[in-house]
Formats: C-alpha cells, sequence, structure tokens
C-alpha cells in the first residue's frame, strides 16, 4: 500500500491490511507463518525549516501482529515467536537534512526516517517493525544443548560419539590463577 503525500494534504488515511506469508520480504533467515495484520493511521505533518521552507512529514500510527519462524542460535532447529507491537513513526523527504552543518543528534532526531519520492510504502515500514521487534538470538528451550562442534549433530536428539576436547595447554597459567583466586 503506497501512502501518498498528495492524498494526505486533503485528509489523513486510515488502514486496515493483512499481508499474508510471502507478502513482505523478511530475508532468508526469516519466514513468516500467520498473516500479518496491521491498522493505523497515516497523517501529514506539515514543519517548518527555517523561514522558508515548508517540510512534509508523514506520521504513520498503529499496530501490527504475526508469528515468525527462524532457527534456533544453538541447534537451529525452528522456533516461531509472536510479533505484536504499536508504533509511532516519523518518514521525512530524503535529503531535507542534506547539506546542513553537522551537529549532534538528538534522540528525538534519531527516531526519525526517510521517505523518498510522493509517498511511503507500508510493507517498507511493517518489515523494519517486526524485524526490529524480533530478538537477536532466538533460543528453541532454555536448556537447548546446541550442536556438536565436531560433528554438527543436534545434541537435544542424540548424543554424539565426539571424544572431549583436549585442553589447550596455552591456558593452564590462567587457569592456576582462577583457581587461586576462587579459593
Amino acid at each position: 500500500m503506497l501512502i501518498e503525500i498528495h492524498e494526505l494534504e486533503v485528509h489523513p488515511i486510515d488502514f486496515e491490511e493483512q499481508y499474508g506469508p510471502g507478502a513482505i520480504d523478511f530475508g532468508p533467515d526469516l519466514r513468516q507463518v500467520d498473516d500479518l495484520q496491521t491498522s493505523g493511521r497515516a497523517q501529514l505533518v506539515e514543519e517548518r525549516h527555517g523561514k522558508h521552507q515548508i517540510v512534509k512529514d508523514i506520521r504513520l500510527t498503529g499496530e501490527l501482529a504475526t508469528r515468525v519462524e527462524m532457527a534456533c542460535a544453538r541447534c537451529l532447529e525452528p522456533v516461531v515467536e509472536k510479533v505484536a507491537r504499536n508504533f509511532d513513526l516519523l518518514y521525512r523527504p530524503q535529503g531535507t537534512d542534506a547539506g546542513r552543518a553537522e551537529l549532534s543528534v538528538t534522540s528525538a532526531e534519531a527516531e526519525v526516517s526517510y521517505y523518498q519520492g510522493e509517498g511511503l510504502l507500508l510493507e517498507d515500514a511493517l518489515r523494519e517493525q517486526v524485524l526490529l521487534a524480533l530478538p537477536i538470538r532466538a533460543i528453541c528451550r532454555e536448556d537447548c544443548k546446541g550442536l556438536c562442534p565436531h560433528c554438527g549433530r543436534n545434541m537435544n536428539v542424540e548424543q554424539c560419539s565426539c571424544a572431549e576436547p583436549v585442553e589447550d595447554p596455552r591456558w593452564s597459567a590462567l587457569k592456576d590463577i582462577r583457581g587461586k583466586l576462587e579459593s
């Protein structure tokens, strides 16, 4: 759904959309399991920059909910994460802030994103919000044993017969120090 500036100049746009799995590309490591439900409002915010320049920002508020499948960081088995979040976003025309003197960025300015052309694709904003809502590393369960570093077997399913790694003798001096500190 394209949210166009010329339509926002007339009135705010309310949206209620549903995107099926595969409609939005979340990259190769994620798979959308359920429909992505979203609803909200887009409105135009006119902001003055200097004496004569008026910048037309897009404010996007709403909520989204879906479920996404990703790989466990330890054993690579699929993990389904529920994503539900509210958002309040501000988009400024790209290039508006170019050419200004270098200044420190305030926390409010760090929350501003940019759009190109005559509008903003809702799908782009939703993709960004889903990716930001996901954990950096998903774990299938707290006691996940992961994969064997030698043979690659899933240690949650079966034990492997790989020998325990021999300790590197270069670490023995530090191990002795640790032992003295603990006692």
